[in-house]
């Protein structure tokens, strides 16, 4: 966060405020009392000249109304008007002049116009006086200057109505304007002394409002960064330090929020990390913006690269969806990220996330590796088509020739038994693969115990052998290629003569005319190894590790033909499992198949039970 500089800084503001409600105060206070001060200063001045001029008045009009005696050394009333007006000196700033009522210049006290008197004036103000006018009084400007003219009428004493004369004065009252400007200079320097004082007294003001802010902001800083540690001083019980102890409350109810957060997003991230599904959150628009680690390796990206781009593209979806809003109506759809060395499948479900308006604000995809939940859904459906084929073919025969008994084929003794040999037969078909997928169910259960026992095998496989001597094909050869000595194993014989009858007999089943069987046993230190080899027509390549899946046929009509549940090599597998062996196929086409399987010897086995 920038630095706020004190040019944009609340506490020049508050400065300027104070200032400019300090300069607005004094303006209003300076107005008024230059005005009122202005008035007085007038008005006291012009009472002390009308003061000065009513008894001067009263003078003049007792020396213009005395009559004259006749006496040699008598004063006349000019003279004597002339020596009262002389007493009245010109430098305390008045200037007097006596005009008779013939509108002569009788007096003055100016001594540079001693040179007017006997003249007539032609002064309007004077005229009018004479004629019976009023007292005028009246400020003008002359010469820059301000001049308070006061023309008064002079009665005859005793009779008002008798103007004998006007007096008129001039008086400079300049010097109380000169008064108001040096009062207002004064007044000036202690505005911008108190302009200073109060600027400086603003700042230590608005240091006082602004340092909480400062450090409330400093706090802030420091919340912002996840440092909730500090608190912020209170100063006072204003309105500033209730906002501190708020600001400090905040920080507390944030420190709480915070780590709460925090902790749900540990275990949010522990969750996410430890989930064997893959998660991925997009905003709106689609964009990737978290990615757990099992995510990443369902897709094979890192979730740091990822980050930010459309999910669309992440999960290959633009064949199937166009716009990032049918997601939230697709649900759940299967993904093929399958190339040409495996199968990999994936399942994505998607959800979406709205806020408090309803409105849609990302969405949610959980994703996980569906491939072998596909296979055995596809294994599981094979198999019950498989089933249902298999025993349809025997019902379906069964139901034929029953037909044609019913329809009279019983009556005929030749047709009838070899009708009812082929319902017997196909009757055991159906019985024995019964048998067998109820014995595949138990396995898969768990629920097909093992009675086993020591057994020499050698001699044990001798006898399997012999019993299928006694009944093999003329056209079939079994070849033995045993070993001498006795190798002891730990098996269910029950078991495992099953297993060996499935074995022997598919062989004896798909050999040719004229062929043999190699039955053969080794000694791999640990385990036995048998080996059972037909030439019989062989399994392709491609085909040869599906021959131990339930009802799976490498070459289907000729199986059919042949007879067979198509689940003897499948149960096979199963026992040699339970007895800790391996069961596997070699096979050339054209030239046979060989199946092998191993047994662990007795040593070893032994231990292992115990």
């Amino acid at each position: 966060m920038n630095k706020v500089g004190f040019f944009r800084s609340i506490q020049l503001k508050f400065i300027i405020i104070y200032i400019l409600l300090l300069l607005v105060a004094i303006q209003v206070i300076g107005s008024f009392f230059t005005t009122e001060l202005e008035s007085q200063l007038v008005e006291t001045y012009q009472t002390s000249v009308d003061d000065r001029l009513r008894l001067l008045s009263h003078n003049l009009e007792q020396a213009l109304s005395r009559e004259l005696t006749g006496a040699e050394d008598e004063v006349t009333p000019e003279e004597e008007v002339r020596g009262i007006v002389a007493e009245v000196g010109s430098e305390d700033g008045m200037e007097l002049q006596i005009i008779d009522n013939q509108s002569r210049i009788i007096a003055t006290n100016d001594y540079q116009s001693q040179s007017d008197v006997g003249k007539k004036i032609s002064n309007e103000l004077v005229q009018g006086v004479l004629q019976g006018g009023e007292t005028e009084k009246k400020v003008v400007q002359y010469n820059r200057e301000q001049i308070y003219v006061i023309v008064q009428p002079l009665y005859k004493e005793g009779e008002d109505d008798v103007t004998v004369g006007v007096l008129y004065a001039e008086a400079n009252i300049q010097m109380v304007y000169e008064q108001l400007d040096n009062i207002n200079q004064i007044f000036l320097k202690g505005s911008i002394l108190a302009i200073a004082v109060s600027a400086f007294i603003g700042i230590l003001v608005a240091r006082t409002i602004t340092k909480p802010i400062m450090e409330m902001r400093r706090q802030a800083q420091l919340m912002a960064r996840g440092d909730f540690t500090q608190k912020v001083n209170v100063y006072g019980r204003d309105e500033i330090g209730h906002l501190a102890d708020t600001f400090n409350d905040l920080n507390s109810r944030l420190k709480h929020s915070y780590a709460t957060i925090e902790e749900e997003r540990r275990k949010l991230s522990s969750v996410l990390s430890n989930m064997s599904d893959g998660v991925i959150a997009t905003d709106n628009t689609g964009a990737v913006t978290l990615m757990n680690e099992a995510a990443g390796r369902l897709i094979g990206h890192d979730p740091d690269d990822i980050i930010g781009e459309l999910l669309i593209d992440v999960l290959q979806l633009e064949d199937k969806i166009v716009d990032i809003t049918e997601l939230q109506d697709s649900g759940s759809m299967i993904i093929d990220f399958s190339n040409e060395e495996e199968e990999f499948l994936v399942r994505s479900n998607f959800s979406t996330v709205v806020d408090d308006e309803e409105e849609i604000t990302g969405f949610i995809t959980v994703i996980s590796d569906v491939t072998e939940q596909e296979k055995v859904e596809q294994e599981r459906r094979e198999f019950v088509s498989n089933v249902s084929h298999e025993l349809r073919t025997p019902l379906t025969t069964m139901r034929s020739y029953i037909e044609a008994l019913n329809d009279g084929a019983w009556k005929d003794k030749e047709i009838a038994p070899r009708f009812l040999e082929v319902a017997q037969n196909e009757t055991d078909r159906m019985i024995r693969m019964v048998n067998d997928l109820l014995q595949l169910s138990k396995m898969d259960a768990k629920e097909y115990p093992l009675q086993k026992e020591r057994t020499e095998f050698v001699s044990y496989f001798h006898q399997i052998i012999d019993r299928f001597e006694m009944n093999i094909p003329e056209h079939i050869t079994l070849k033995r290629d045993l070993p001498r000595g006795k190798y002891l194993v730990w098996l269910d014989k029950d078991k495992m003569t099953q297993v060996l009858d499935n074995i022997i007999s598919n062989a004896i089943k798909y050999s040719p005319e004229g062929g043999t069987i190699q039955l053969k046993v080794e000694n791999n230190r640990h385990h036995l190894l048998v080996s059972i080899q037909d030439q019989g027509m062989g399994i392709a390549y491609d085909k040869l590790e599906r021959i131990f899946e339930r009802f799976y046929r490498a070459d289907k009509a000729r199986t059919r033909k042949l007879g067979g549940t198509g689940l003897g090599l499948a149960i096979a597998k199963e026992l040699v499992e339970v007895h800790h062996g391996k069961i596997w196929a070699k096979s050339v086409e054209g030239k046979g198949t060989t199946i092998f399987f191993t047994l662990p010897l007795m040593n070893k086995m032994w231990r292992g039970e115990r």
